[in-house]
């Protein structure tokens, strides 16, 4: 699957971010300079972390035919200030007090296949390059 996202700067940090026929306003909080009109790069990392392992675990369940009750993700990570260095992500998963403990182990290691989880565990590469263009947008 190929994704694709472009920011487009409105005013000063804050942009546009368009995937598909989306559009979601990116800001840095106001400590940062910005003007906190829609959240961070970070926390939309976490958000994508989070969000991804629920829609898998949901998945999974449904594919077993378990009901897990109610689902919730949290997502926190603090990356590291020095280049190189590792970023740790904490993780916690809720379900409802009637899942196994058997099905909580399960679904831990299932959490761990979510497709932004592999991603963020496996090798990223990037391939940047600056073009200059007469008008952007």
């Amino acid at each position: 699957m190929q994704v694709h996202a472009r920011a487009i700067r409105d005013e000063h940090f804050r942009h546009t971010v368009t995937m598909r026929d989306h559009a979601v306003t990116v800001d840095e909080p106001g400590e940062m300079g910005g003007t906190d009109s829609g959240p961070s790069p970070q926390e939309l990392l976490a958000a994508s972390l989070a969000s991804c392992t629920a829609i898998t675990l949901q998945m999974y369940a449904e594919r077993k035919g378990w009901e897990i009750g109610d689902l919730e993700v949290e997502c926190t990570f603090k990356g590291s200030p020095e280049r190189g260095c590792p970023t740790r992500f904490e993780v916690v998963m809720r379900v409802g007090e009637r899942v196994t403990d058997e099905q909580v182990e399960r679904l831990r290691v299932i959490a761990t296949k979510c497709p932004v989880h592999r991603m963020l565990d496996g090798d990223v590469m990037f391939d940047e390059r600056i073009e200059r263009a007469a008008s952007v947008a």
